[in-house]
């Protein structure tokens, strides 16, 4: 199989749109990990709260209005873990530098105290950044796609392009994607492209340089992770 093309693995192929998909519910719920959630609600630092999450939601990718944030069961995983790592271990240890560092004296001056809320201003913006996510989760197991042969989410798909040469990708989550991988979100242009088609179906797909036509070689559904 030869190297892709470089627009077939360039950062374009992130791009917004949406990607209809079948989906199925999962319970991915964590004993305790509400009441957490609202522990942290209370404990937030207020400060320049709202120009962090500004920051934050332009850095990131956004979810077409009105869907939900399709992701995969290892990807939900991957974020529940980091969100309660987050809670359980870094915010309490930032929160006792910053409490030593307080009752240091001057705080203005206080190099350890003015890291310290630096820090726990990051790590509250990322933990209200993966509640959000998470509540907005809907994970797909492969494992009950029915339609083996068509594309949908999760899928990982081999296609020709017009040169012949053959690539591969898998459709995941947004706050999945891993273009080293293969790994594109579904809400990218080829995504979009190649939604619902079959083995052996020819596509159009809009690249910077024009519309190519790209053939649908093999879909596959892995288990999942």
């Amino acid at each position: 199989m030869t190297a892709p093309a470089a627009y077939h693995t360039a950062a374009w192929l992130i791009g917004a749109d949406r990607f209809y998909n079948e989906t199925t519910e999962y319970n991915g719920s964590t004993p305790g990990l509400a009441a957490r959630q609202a522990d942290m609600n209370k404990a937030f630092v207020k400060e320049d709260a709202g120009d962090d999450d500004e920051d934050l939601a332009a850095a990131v990718p956004e979810i077409p209005p009105g869907s939900k944030n399709y992701i995969t069961p290892a990807g939900y995983r991957r974020l529940k873990d980091e969100l309660l790592h987050l809670i359980d271990n870094d915010r309490p240890e930032v929160v006792k530098i910053v409490s030593w560092a307080a009752s240091n004296g001057d705080r203005s001056e206080n190099g350890d105290y003015i890291y310290g809320k630096r820090r726990l201003r990051e790590i509250d913006r990322r933990i209200r950044f993966l509640t959000k996510r998470l509540d907005n989760a809907e994970v797909v197991d492969t494992r009950r796609q029915e339609n083996v042969d068509q594309v949908f989410f999760g899928a990982e798909v081999t296609y020709a392009d017009s040169a012949g040469d053959e690539h591969v990708i898998t459709i995941v989550g947004i706050d999945e994607v891993d273009l080293d991988r293969g790994h594109v979100s579904w809400i990218s242009p080829i995504a979009r492209a190649i939604t619902k088609a079959r083995i052996g179906d020819t596509v159009p797909l809009r690249t910077p340089a024009g519309v190519e036509q790209i053939e649908i070689l093999d879909v596959r559904y892995l288990p999942s992770e």
